[in-house]
């Protein structure tokens, strides 16, 4: 199990030791071959102009099985079937919480037949590693979902409500350690840091404990090795609905249907927070490159296997395309920037 216990005016001190080097994004750039031989230049930009997209590349910025993954696939696999693609490859590029991936896509200027699966965790990603690229240089295909996150504690836990929680935390903020599946500027690390500055626990002060992902994230909350746990609730339902731990809120502004949990704000938290993951594209494309992207990603979102892909895993339909979710990605890095400024991380 990999994982390691920061306290932030620590981690804060010592960002340098948290950054990739940026010549290893280079070199990771250079390692992956080109997704199609035959995608560039004139030959991808007139493959094109269908009515059905050939040649299209997905790229996944994290590892097989992640939220990244699992979203990305789901959308192309309901594209093909729907018409609205053919032929779709899909490459996994992980590294530096998704900006080597997003490194490739920027390095893809120009090119039509190419999408960057995203979310939450690359903005923050794109502010904690030293790399030379950010989202605003991609082009906004679409947002596609959001999820709640969720505040677990074991069924063992003495902490039976958030109240208990809260009251406990702010007594001792360090004695109480916290634990997330994604590393500083992702979203298991932005809503404990949120959710403490929202009950007066100084964010400085949160021990906050990185774990890779959510099948590392629990043996440690049932072992007791972290008082309580932030995640996305998809992740950790089974555990949930079984009862092996308890989830004391949900950060949506309602409940969530299949857990029926009280909120953050239904508990005088006054907090909400999703993660949220879609699609981007890279630098360079013209305006009908674009609507050519947008509207095959819409023909996706409008099917009844989409709609199925939401049902079965849980996911709110949050569906936003083009200069709207532009204006949504620069909100919320700035959201994400103001966070990390006030902990010392950028």
């Amino acid at each position: 199990m990999t994982n390691a216990t920061t306290n932030v005016r620590t981690r804060a001190a010592a960002r340098g030791g948290h950054r990739p080097p940026r010549r290893a994004l280079l070199g990771a750039l250079a390692a992956l071959p080109a997704l199609a031989a035959a995608g560039c230049g004139v030959t991808r930009r007139a493959a094109a102009t269908s009515g059905t997209l050939t040649r299209l590349q997905l790229l996944v910025p994290n590892s097989p099985g992640g939220g990244y993954d699992t979203t990305g696939r789901s959308a192309v696999r309901v594209m093909e079937e729907v018409g609205a693609a053919q032929g779709v490859e899909v490459a996994n590029l992980s590294g530096a919480g998704g900006t080597v991936g997003l490194a490739r896509c920027v390095s893809e200027s120009g090119n039509p037949q190419y999408l960057m699966s995203m979310g939450l965790g690359v903005v923050g990603a794109s502010y904690t590693n030293d790399v030379d690229v950010t989202l605003e240089q991609t082009t906004p295909i679409a947002q596609l979902i959001e999820e709640a996150g969720v505040v677990l504690v074991p069924a063992a836990s003495p902490f039976r409500t958030l109240a208990d929680l809260v009251t406990a935390w702010r007594a001792e903020p360090g004695a109480l350690a916290v634990g997330g599946g994604s590393s500083p500027g992702g979203p298991d690390f932005l809503l404990p840091m949120q959710f403490a500055d929202a009950v007066g626990v100084d964010p400085t002060e949160v021990n906050y404990v990185v774990y890779d992902g959510g099948g590392d994230l629990l043996p440690a909350l049932l072992g007791g090795q972290i008082a309580f746990a932030t995640s996305g609730y998809g992740e950790l339902l089974d555990q949930i609905t079984t009862g092996a731990v308890r989830a004391l809120a949900v950060s949506s502004d309602e409940r969530v249907p299949v857990l029926d949990v009280p909120t953050l704000r239904e508990q005088d938290v006054d907090l909400t927070f999703t993660n949220w993951r879609g699609l981007v594209a890279p630098p360079g494309l013209d305006d009908a490159e674009v609507a050519r992207l947008v509207d095959a990603v819409t023909r996706m979102h409008d099917s009844p296997q989409w709609r199925q892909v939401l049902t079965d895993n849980s996911w709110t339909d949050a569906f936003t395309t083009g200069d709207a979710f532009g204006a949504f990605l620069d909100e919320q890095a700035a959201r994400v920037r103001e966070v990390l400024s006030r902990l010392g991380l950028v």
